[in-house]
């Protein structure tokens, strides 16, 4: 499967940005999620990759082959991309079975594809199938209905699953007839019919032989010097029906092939439509929040036959949702956008554990991050921090940060940012951003209202500001400073504490069927090497780190 590359991709719709200059690559057989809130450009960005949406300027790469420049006037439509589309809305249609809904886009599919013989490849199949009696009268064993005889449908899906044929080939070897033979009359029996199966086989063979006409053994036609020919044609009707049943097995609905949409509950129905996705082989599979329409149990099972999915079929998966929790669980990387600007993209776990800024890290993770403004002192490699309403307490960070280096750096580096926008004004054709790039809005929660960042002004330049994740939130120790336990919302698994420290509150998260009572006092403390340092201008990952309370 192909990687894609994104260079300095722009969408914008007049001085509205909707993806403003992303680049990043997608590596292959990689799944991708695209995350971000509603509006940030995420499925903008998935529909420029997947031809649906025209790039304002940019370059887009799919394996080889460049399918977007905005330089060299490229753009490939998305019907030769060989790409897949799993929309949100599954877009069956209701008066077709599963299998025609399926077939439907295979039968008018063009492409470059060997030229193959079909026919010789069935009788070769079954040559070789005919000859697992044991595995024969398992499946026709299964296919036995309530009143003792064999049910010929089941018996097909059976044949089809079991020896990966099509359902001609599966007529052919049930009509054989060894229902009700004894195993020495079915073995006897299956020799003469793979020798018959051969001969014909080999007949096929000699025929287009006779024509100047020669494939391999794999069915392949080939010419004078041994090389696959390749033609620009259709799929015929045996590999049509291959390729149905081969995707029917990956999603499971091999039952299902001769029923309506209206007939399938929502999640069969969704089985459907990823069926129909995979059916043409694409190279890249786009999925544009596809489990939104599910219950939240049927949700989480779909969550894991996609990463099974993505595994058996080896494909690159390029995934749009707004629900973390879908993002961290599916994604080899995880895209974080806002306001049409790439945030972060790496594994889930490393943007959960070292988000690079503070949206990142207010955006990831539930219940969400704890933020604490902080004053520090640096000496020598700890940071004496001032908190709350006066309380210390010591970071030390994991590697060492010259706090008054980051700081200088930090200023010349917004100057400079500041100095190319003026100069990129001054030049023709710019066009400035109306939906303009803010500071994040990050949130400190206090009892009588919490403190918006972009409300307050002539903050210091050396604030900083501490990022907590509530399972990193210690309650009932004998040291830590003195909180009230606020309000409890426990799960069984888990329990959800909001705990007040003089007029801020925190939330934590107490593992096990555990609970507190509303009102009771408690000591609060941080564990773990994994508490963030951000700096309050840029929003910036200064470090991580441990944080101690001081003691006095």
């Amino acid at each position: 499967m192909p990687k894609i590359i994104l260079t300095n991709v722009t969408k914008r719709w007049g001085s509205f940005f909707g993806v403003d200059n992303i680049s990043m690559e997608l590596e292959d057989n990689g799944f991708i999620t695209l995350l971000g809130p509603s509006g940030c450009g995420k499925t903008t960005t998935l529909r420029m990759i997947a031809g649906l949406e025209t790039p304002t300027s940019g370059k887009i790469i799919i394996g080889d082959t460049v399918v977007f420049d905005s330089e060299e006037g490229i753009n490939v439509s998305a019907a030769n991309r060989h790409v897949g589309f799993l929309f949100q809305n599954y877009a069956l249609w209701p008066h077709m079975t599963v299998y025609k809904n399926i077939t439907f886009g295979l039968q008018e599919l063009h492409d470059n594809l060997p030229l193959i013989n079909s026919e010789y490849l069935k009788y070769k199949s079954l040559a070789k199938a005919v000859t697992n009696v044991k595995d024969i009268m398992k499946f026709l064993g299964y296919s036995i209905d309530k009143k003792g005889k064999v049910d010929k449908n089941k018996a097909y899906l059976y044949l089809i699953d079991g020896f990966k044929i099509s359902m001609s080939a599966a007529k052919e070897l049930y009509a054989i007839g060894f229902d009700g033979l004894d195993d020495e009359a079915a073995i006897s029996l299956a020799k003469t019919k793979s020798e018959e199966f051969l001969s014909k086989a080999q007949k096929i063979q000699e025929n287009e032989k006779a024509k100047n006409r020669v494939f391999n053994d794999d069915g392949v036609y080939v010419d004078n010097e041994g090389k696959p020919i390749i033609k620009f044609r259709k799929l015929d009707k045996e590999e049509i029906d291959l390729r149905v049943r081969h995707v029917a097995r990956i999603v499971h609905i091999g039952e299902f092939m001769e029923r309506y949409p209206s007939e399938l509950s929502g999640g069969q129905q969704q089985r459907v439509a990823i069926a129909r996705t995979l059916a043409p082989e694409p190279k890249v599979i786009f999925m544009d929040e596809p489990l939104s329409n599910l219950d939240a149990k049927l949700r989480l099972e779909m969550r894991s036959e996609l990463k099974r999915l993505h595994r058996d079929t080896g494909s690159t998966f390029v995934y749009v949702t707004h629900d973390q929790q879908e993002a961290m669980t599916l994604a080899t990387r995880v895209c974080l956008i806002n306001n049409g600007v790439l945030q972060q993209y790496e594994p889930p776990l490393d943007i959960y554990k070292k988000p690079a800024n503070l949206f990142v890290a207010d955006f990831i993770g539930s219940p969400s991050i704890n933020f604490i403004e902080a004053r520090p002192v640096q000496k020598g490699k700890d940071i004496e921090l001032t908190i709350f309403n006066g309380m210390k307490c010591v970071f030390t960070p994991n590697e060492d940060v010259d706090l008054s280096k980051f700081f200088v750096k930090r200023s010349e580096e917004m100057k400079e940012a500041a100095f190319k926008l003026e100069e990129a004004k001054k030049q023709r054709g710019y066009v400035e951003k109306e939906n303009a790039d803010r500071r994040f809005n990050y949130h400190i929660h206090k009892v009588e209202g919490d403190i918006e960042a972009e409300e307050e002004h002539d903050v210091p330049d050396d604030t900083l500001i501490i990022g907590v994740r509530p399972e990193f939130v210690v309650f009932g120790k004998e040291k830590g400073f003195d909180g009230e336990i606020y309000s409890t919302l426990p799960t069984g698994m888990e329990t959800t504490v909001k705990v007040t420290i003089d007029d801020y509150f925190l939330t934590g998260v107490a593992y096990g069927d555990v609970d507190y009572k509303m009102g009771a006092k408690t000591k609060i403390s941080f564990a773990g090497n994994k508490i963030l340092l951000y700096d309050r201008l840029s929003g910036k990952l200064i470090a991580d780190g441990t944080l101690k309370i001081k003691e006095e």
